[in-house]
């Protein structure tokens, strides 16, 4: 039996006290008509289809569930567990259905009443709280019911324990928060307990909204935090409590964003995964983001669903307004909320962004662009810890290479990653459950499963202290960027231009704040240019030693120049201050390549660095005063060297005059004595082939042509002939660095 099939059948009868009488009757009789059908289709057939002894072995299985249920219900209190086996049977029924299809809402509903009201003991309840896998939603009702029994005492500690665990790990799983926010005071004082404290913190983490934060609650948490110390799990929740209202709170926490809270979804990970592999269909292609709703079925999702973002659902109040045929403005006028399955364009969006009424379980918004939309513009932190909290438990269960490296159904969980990214991509900015993610998979990630989406998560790394990334995030990726082929070596290099432009962009916004009040990381503007400086000289330091390692390899030179064609215009393009030069290693390589294009593309970067110092020096004279963020004297040092040397190696026929970075004694060396003579626009390897043609166009009957032949005026016409072949780095360099009238 499907578990659609399971559920329909579950809400037929009524799950309630009265009218118990009837219910067993009825289920005696549905059993007794279920077996004379049995036998008359074994006489009629002889044997059974496979397929239907499944279903019927499924059918019985629910059949079990419901008497077991029933059993818990109305059974004995304080039974043995080891002295009953009528217990022990039913006990395993509920097991064995929910890990495989999971529980429907009445039965969550009966259970966790028996469960909290200590009619069993702790050994039983620990067994039935940790089956309680959800088919579909989890009613808030029964979580404010199962609440109550708290208040009684009737449960142990270790109870309690595992039932806020179960509480955290279904939070997304329930229909609405609303009556559970009303009990925020129980819970909070529930924080005096030792045991429970880090539970109740971390599912008072999810459930805090800016109302709950109140002046004494705050005190109460420093008072806590006095008596126990630093913990993560009260410093988060001081931080959470921070960033709603800063006033309040004037005591130093955490800048950085940290895990502050232990997994508590251990142990019911295996069986979810478990029973979303019940039926699990083929991965559907992802779907593109576009303007609008995502074209999916509003409807509950179920964990067995083959997709690993949840179905947009707003919650049970939604449905009422299909159920009892009200008209939409009388549902609104009644509600005063507009639900996401309504939501049909941008401008509906805009006029209830005041009123909308968010999904059950924030994954859904991934698919959806207008509810991004309604993200980016409203920041509600709410919305977003809500969101990050389900991004970082879905992305941690779904890891394979995290988890056990089962590529099985690496497919689907490419398919949720493409989906993820595409959700950063469209609100520009990097999530940091993601971020937390990488910290915790990079280790063990082998560098070929799902390589594309793996680079592109590290290119919407948001900007941090890059002295704190990169020990855990940059230096393993350095790990594998060495050990790998040069195709990988490239995608590293291409991930790194793109997380640049992303942090730069990102600066540009924030230029003229002192203190980037945006930023969880409450860093400068100074700090977060340091960051960039650093990740340029990164980058620099790993192309250098990947040139050596791949014998300067020009197709990997090609890689490392785009990065620095980004690098180069940071001045002009984001009016940021700051000018890094590509290290000597790399500029020489570039300088003396026996490729044209490369060769070609150095003069560009060259003639881009030039633009930017020059517009750095002209603004600072204009201001006349100086500005928090200048050039030092070095960058305009270094890039006179650079100038110096192509200027003499291409135009003057005097390359690496004293103090140069290349001594002349290496040519000495590798057998190159006229090497003054040897690079120049003629003579250089690159270009000696565009040399020879240009004299074979002008005496093609020759068969010795001498290319020391091109000086004076045919230098000139040289230099048209490269300029029409395309070499238009070079012409922006030769024109905006080098005096024509001086022709050799």
């Amino acid at each position: 039996m499907s578990p659609q099939k399971r559920v329909k059948n579950s809400e037929t009868p009524k799950r309630t006290s009265q009218g118990s009488n009837t219910y067993q009757t009825n289920l005696l009789d549905w059993k007794l008509k279920e077996d004379l059908s049995n036998s008359r289709s074994i006489s009629k057939h002889g044997q059974k289809n496979p397929v239907e002894d499944y279903v019927h072995a499924d059918d019985q299985a629910e059949d079990a569930l419901q008497v077991a249920v029933r059993y818990f219900e109305k059974g004995p209190f304080k039974t043995s567990r080891s002295k009953d086996k009528t217990l022990e049977k039913h006990l395993k029924t509920v097991e064995n259905v929910a890990w495989k299809n999971g529980l429907a809402q009445e039965e969550i509903d009966i259970l966790l009443n028996v469960t909290l009201s200590g009619k069993f003991g702790s050994a039983v309840n620990a067994r039935m709280l940790k089956s309680m896998i959800p088919t579909t939603l989890i009613s808030e009702d029964s979580v404010v019911k199962a609440v109550s029994w708290l208040c009684v005492g009737k449960c142990c500690s270790s109870t309690k324990v595992l039932f806020y665990r179960w509480l955290v790990a279904m939070f997304d799983f329930i229909d609405h928060k609303e009556k559970i926010n009303l009990l925020y005071g129980f819970f909070f004082a529930s924080l005096q307990d030792d045991t429970l404290c880090p539970y109740v913190c971390h599912f008072l983490y999810l459930l805090t909204k800016k109302e709950n934060v109140k002046p004494f609650r705050v005190r109460k948490l420093l008072d806590l935090q006095a008596k126990m110390g630093k913990q993560p799990y009260l410093q988060a929740l001081l931080s959470l409590y921070k960033f709603f209202i800063p006033t309040l709170i004037s005591v130093s926490l955490p800048i950085k964003k940290k895990i502050f809270f232990k997994n508590s979804e251990n142990l019911w990970k295996t069986a979810i995964f478990a029973v979303r592999q019940r039926n699990q269909g083929p991965s559907p292609e992802p779907l593109k983001l576009m303007l609008g709703p995502a074209n999916v079925r509003p409807g509950k999702r179920k964990w067995n669903s083959p997709s690993l973002i949840p179905v947009l659902d707003s919650s049970s109040h939604s449905k009422e307004y299909g159920k009892r045929g009200m008209s939409l403005s009388d549902y609104l006028g009644r509600n005063r909320s507009f639900p996401v399955e309504q939501l049909k364009s941008f401008p509906q969006l805009l006029q209830n962004i005041h009123c909308l009424e968010l999904p059950s379980q924030m994954g859904a918004v991934l698919n959806n662009s207008l509810l991004l939309h309604y993200i980016n513009c409203v920041r509600d932190q709410s919305v977003l810890l809500r969101l990050y909290h389900w991004l970082s438990q879905t992305l941690q269960e779904e890891c394979i290479w995290y988890k056990v490296n089962n590529y099985e159904h690496g497919k689907e969980f490419t398919n949720f990653l493409d989906t993820v990214i595409r959700a950063e991509c469209f609100l520009q900015e990097g999530f940091y459950s993601c971020e937390a993610f990488l910290y915790k998979s990079l280790p063990l990630w082998d560098g070929s499963c799902c390589r594309s989406q793996f680079l592109q998560l590290v290119c919407w790394i948001p900007i941090s202290n890059f002295s704190e990334v990169k020990p855990v995030i940059f230096d393993h990726l350095a790990q594998l960027f060495f050990t790998s082929t040069i195709y990988f070596k490239c995608s590293v290099l291409e991930c790194l231009k793109e997380l640049l432009q992303n942090w730069l962009l990102w600066l540009s916004v924030n230029i003229h704040r002192k203190t980037v009040l945006d930023s969880p990381l409450e860093t400068t503007f100074g700090e977060s240019m340091n960051s960039v400086s650093e990740l340029i000289h990164y980058v620099g330091w790993l192309s250098t030693n990947a040139m050596r390692l791949e014998s300067n390899s020009t197709f990997l030179l090609h890689f490392v120049l785009d990065f620095y064609e980004k690098v180069c215009d940071i001045y002009i393009n984001y009016n940021i201050p700051l000018v890094v030069l590509f290290p000597p290693g790399i500029f020489y390589l570039a300088l003396l390549s026996l490729d044209s294009s490369i060769l070609n593309q150095l003069c560009y970067i060259m003639h881009r660095y030039r633009k930017n110092l020059t517009a750095a020096k002209k603004n600072e004279l204009v201001l006349k005063t100086k500005s928090e963020f200048i050039f030092s004297s070095k960058a305009y040092q270094e890039y006179n060297r650079y100038l110096t040397a192509m200027v003499g190696c291409l135009w003057t026929s005097k390359p690496f005059q004293k103090g140069s970075y290349i001594d002349p004694e290496v040519f000495k060396k590798v057998g190159v004595a006229k090497y003054k003579k040897s690079l120049n626009l003629v003579h250089h390897p690159a270009l000696l082939s565009y040399a020879v043609s240009f004299l074979l166009q002008e005496q093609p009957e020759e068969r010795t042509v001498h290319v020391s032949s091109i000086r004076g005026k045919k230098w000139n016409w040289y230099l048209d002939y490269l300029f029409s072949e395309g070499l238009q780095g070079l012409k922006l360099f030769i024109r905006s660095s080098i005096h024509r009238s001086s022709v050799p």
